[in-house]
């Protein structure tokens, strides 16, 4: 298995099903919740989601909050632990530094020219803890992901509930100007700041070491009742710890007061958590029954997966290409329904270009590119 966001091994070699598929289907919920991000020229609500009318609207911006945002990225940080253990164990510390301070390059690069929400530079940073880690014990790690569980609830709950609801945007301040150096401008700033709203990442890297030690997705068959157990347990707390941030996010539920701010979205970062790891536990149980028969839309999907830090790039070129006010502007007149259709398709071609891929023999470019530096002597 290689580690996520770079796809090290190589691709005609069959490879275990779980961490591709796993990777290529939480795509989609990353450029879902990605693209709504894009959106500008209105009055924004909380987590800066833009003031929805139409109930069909008001519907995917819940739907979505309650199942993906801040979800997808702690499950990805969970399989980039546990790729980056293997490749510890592999080739040892210093190929995994050296493949971390090029993951930083490749996300400072990406949130400069396309997405300051980029996270690759914050998951190269989890890299180099990892390759420090090797004499932890598993009981220590988790140990330590439950503490940093505090520190998510405390900081984000803070972030979102003193965010201001109104005309201007609170942050990500890039997305609504209309001049692309003034943007550029921004963005560093707004690098720096992404880790502020994905703090649950660092306790779902501390499990996907565990993860990755165990061989828990590499393995699904001998870990079906730990995998049972963490998928359904852990989306169903994400659910329920999400839905207050969901239905106030929808305008269903009006919060009375800063305080219910501040619970529901400590709440909903620290169940998100259990819901990342609900995925991974479940598409692991879902490539279990699948491997010996994989299909088409398997193999594209996992093909996906395999090639997905150019599919997270192809992603984020679409959508500025798109969306920006500087290209063609769309973030200005689409939807929430809109374009939640429009980052659907997004990974639909991205699919279907890793699958192209795949057929002929090839890596994604960017992770052709990044090997290549990572292992150039």
């Amino acid at each position: 298995m290689s580690s996520p966001l770079t796809g090290t091994s190589p691709v005609h070699q069959e490879r275990a099903l779980a961490p591709d598929l796993a990777r290529g289907a939480m795509l989609a919920l990353i450029a879902l919740v990605n693209s709504a991000i894009y959106l500008y020229d209105r009055p924004y609500g909380l987590k800066q989601h833009i003031v929805e009318h139409g109930l069909l609207d008001r519907i995917t911006s819940a739907l979505l909050t309650v199942l993906a945002d801040g979800r997808a990225y702690p499950m990805f940080a969970a399989l980039f632990a546990a790729g980056a253990v293997q490749v510890l164990q592999r080739s040892g510390p210093r190929v995994l530094r050296r493949r971390c301070w090029w993951m930083l390059a490749f996300g400072l690069v990406h949130a400069v020219l396309l997405f300051p929400g980029d996270v690759l530079g914050l998951y190269a940073v989890v890299g180099f803890a990892i390759a420090a880690s090797t004499r932890i014990r598993e009981r220590t790690l988790l140990i330590a992901a439950g503490c940093w569980l505090v520190v998510v609830a405390v900081v984000q709950g803070a972030v979102y509930a003193t965010a201001p609801v109104g005309e201007q945007r609170s942050f990500f301040w890039s997305f609504a100007v209309e001049s692309p150096l003034e943007a550029v401008a921004l963005r560093p700033l707004e690098w720096l700041m992404t880790p502020f709203g994905m703090l649950g990442v660092v306790s779902a890297a501390l499990v996907g070491i565990c993860i990755g030690r165990r061989g828990l997705l590499t393995n699904p068959a001998r870990y079906h009742r730990e995998l049972v157990r963490v998928g359904f347990g852990g989306l169903g707390i994400a659910v329920l710890g999400g839905l207050p941030m969901g239905l106030a996010v929808g305008g269903f539920w009006v919060p009375g007061s800063t305080a219910a701010v501040w619970a529901a979205s400590a709440v909903h970062a620290v169940t998100g958590v259990a819901g990342g790891l609900g995925f991974a536990a479940l598409i692991g149980l879902l490539a279990l029954r699948l491997d010996a028969r994989r299909g088409p839309v398997i193999r594209a999907i996992s093909a996906c997966g395999q090639r997905s830090l150019s599919c997270y790039l192809f992603q984020s070129s679409v959508f500025v290409a798109l969306l920006l006010p500087f290209t063609l502007g769309l973030g200005a007149t689409l939807s929430s329904t809109e374009v939640a259709l429009l980052a659907l398709g997004t990974w639909l071609v991205s699919v279907l270009l890793a699958e192209i891929l795949r057929r002929a023999g090839k890596p994604g470019p960017a992770e052709a590119l990044l090997r290549r530096l990572v292992h150039r002597s």
